[in-house]
């Protein structure tokens, strides 16, 4: 995946999904049944083939949105993939590289010069030029953008002056000429790039189109334009997308003729696959048993950037500045955080429910990184439900009516409300594990809205600070940059708890700070936000997953990484 990993995966702070390692730490587990005496005779082919028609399978119905800066569905993301490239691209090693563009640092690290490449077509047959990109990354600082990605544009130079209204366009960004164009940042930061918005936008494609109504226009819903290997042909909502071979695409044209996304219920993936109905798919751990029976399957499986964690509410945010406002006290206690956490069984929670597939978690930086903290630096917080109701004493939280749970430190009831979005049957038995383990330790819990809530209004909900969601369970998918202030940063648009805290912000602004151009340096500071995070637990952090995929064997050059799967997926063939 490319880097809409990193904003795509915002919604998977809703969502269990994604992790992938590094690639030497991939393995695979290849089914091979008894191969007939014939099969040398077949094998005529010298390479990759020409022709043919996929199916990736997803268990979750797309929203239908085309373009990255509106979409906030995994399943949308995964759409685009197939039709969009970016400025950069992410390779095995976690490193940022030039995909439509190369780009120079000045020496005083604040402008870049972007260097487009020349020929590159969209799929309506325009010649990609810096315009579509400019274009882009001015929509996105419009005060009339609706999206939720105005943090990919805030740092460059005049962006929050034109999203404020104070000017028509944003300072930073020179045009040179149709392949370059110079931005310069309001200040230094190690992951300016990182964090720049790398998708270009059909300009004369959304012509005529004023950005408040860009979102819900048929350009971005029924007949969006890419600059990937496939494009659109059909959507059928509910149902399936079909995307055709782009034969102009400027890296080759692809081996395939074409790429169907098409919904499949999980319960019935593995049936699926053996009626050839579907040729890859990311799978659940509960699938992976009967898959890996499958001879003409191979289940591949790899760790990475995702976790899973439970939000916690701190607040609402003002959508107005902006800003994250901490103005729910219900649990700003560290103890009944600390003591939440102790009360759940998260490896119990992992055999039962992942069967097996996820790593505990006691930060929200994933192992793979470089920056992660060891674990010998962190409170592990095992399961300990005595040690749990010790700290809930120590903070006044007691039985005082002895109905079974505690009041507040002021006396009165306390009730937490605990959401958890909609999905295959474990995620039932999550939630009610969950709400059980609080339960038990007195802290009576009772589960949002009285069932799963649907997945699009789940995330409307947090969006909007709905009451009902004084904690929820989520994932995130980091991307490939460490950098935690996506989700974490005190005005983080997705810091959907609202957390805001002095020296949480103060150590995320050192971790980007000029001083953090030294590596070490850097991971010193993240170790030590780390340590911080781990101690005050504004969100509980459960577990790490991995990420599986079922394959058919049919289907050659998928190659899977830290952050995905859809690398080069004009390369993918099939063999038969």
């Amino acid at each position: 995946m490319k880097k809409s990993a990193l904003w795509v995966f915002m919604l998977m702070l809703l969502m269990t999904l994604v992790l992938a390692a590094c690639s030497g730490g991939s393995t695979t587990t290849d089914n091979e049944g008894e191969k007939d005496k014939e099969e040398p005779k077949k094998e005529t082919s010298t390479g990759p083939k020409e022709g043919g028609v996929i199916t990736f399978g997803t268990d979750t119905a797309p929203e239908g949105i085309y373009d990255p800066a509106y979409s906030g569905s995994v399943v949308d993301s995964k759409i685009q993939e197939f039709m969009l490239d970016e400025i950069y691209t992410v390779n095995d090693q976690l490193e940022y590289v030039p995909e439509l563009a190369t780009w120079e640092i000045s020496e005083d690290k604040l402008t870049y010069t972007f260097s487009l490449q020349k020929g590159v077509k969209w799929h309506n047959g325009e010649e990609l030029t810096v315009d579509d990109w400019v274009f882009a990354l001015e929509t996105m600082a419009h005060p009339d953008f609706i999206g939720p990605r105005f943090n990919y544009v805030e740092g460059i130079k005049g962006a929050k002056a034109k999203k404020e209204g104070k000017a028509d366009s944003i300072e930073g960004i020179e045009v040179v000429d149709p392949h370059t164009v110079k931005i310069t940042f309001e200040a230094v930061k190690v992951n300016n790039l990182e964090n720049l918005w790398p998708s270009p936008m059909p300009k004369k494609h959304y012509e005529g189109i004023a950005v408040k109504d860009l979102e819900e226009s048929k350009q971005v819903r029924e007949t969006p334009v890419g600059l990937g290997p496939f494009k659109v042909k059909k959507v059928v909502d509910g149902e399936y997308t079909e995307l055709e071979r782009f034969d102009d695409y400027w890296k080759g044209k692809p081996l395939l003729d074409g790429v169907i996304i098409k919904v499949i219920d999980p319960s019935l993936a593995t049936g699926a696959f053996q009626n050839g109905d579907i040729d890859i798919m990311e799978i659940r751990p509960q699938s992976v048993k009967e898959l890996s029976a499958l001879e003409d399957v191979r289940i591949e499986e790899t760790t990475g950037v995702t976790y899973s964690y439970i939000g916690l509410r701190f607040g609402h945010r003002d959508k107005a500045s902006l800003t994250n406002i901490a103005d729910f006290d219900k649990l700003k206690s560290k103890e009944l955080r600390q003591a939440l956490l102790y009360a759940i069984n998260r490896p119990a929670m992992i055999d039962a429910f992942l069967e097996g597939k996820a790593e505990v978690a006691n930060t929200v930086i994933p192992r793979t990184f470089w920056i992660a903290a060891y674990e010998a630096e962190l409170n592990q917080y095992e399961f300990n439900q005595e040690k749990a109701k010790e700290l809930l004493a120590s903070a006044s939280y007691v039985d005082k009516d002895g109905d079974g749970f505690v009041e507040d430190p002021s006396g009165k009831p306390f009730k937490i409300s605990f959401g958890h979005y909609a999905g295959p049957a474990a995620f039932e038995g999550r939630s009610q594990a969950i709400i059980q383990a609080w339960n038990d330790i007195g802290v009576k819990t009772e589960l949002a809205t009285g069932t799963l809530i649907e997945f699009n209004l789940y995330n409307e909900m947090k969006d909007n600070d709905d009451a009902a969601l004084e904690a929820f369970f989520g994932s995130w998918g980091t991307g490939s940059d460490p950098d935690p202030s996506g989700l974490w940063a005190n005005n983080a648009e997705w810091n959907f708890g609202r957390w805001v805290d002095a020296e949480n912000q103060r150590l995320i602004d050192e971790g980007l700070s000029e001083k953090s151009f030294d590596k070490e340096y850097r991971k010193n500071v993240y170790v030590e936000w780390q340590k911080y995070f781990n101690e005050q637990v504004p969100a509980i952090p459960l577990w790490e997953n991995l990420d599986l995929y079922g394959i058919n064997k049919r289907l050659e050059g998928v190659h899977i990484n830290a952050v995905g799967f859809q690398n080069d997926v004009h390369k993918w063939y099939v063999t038969k």
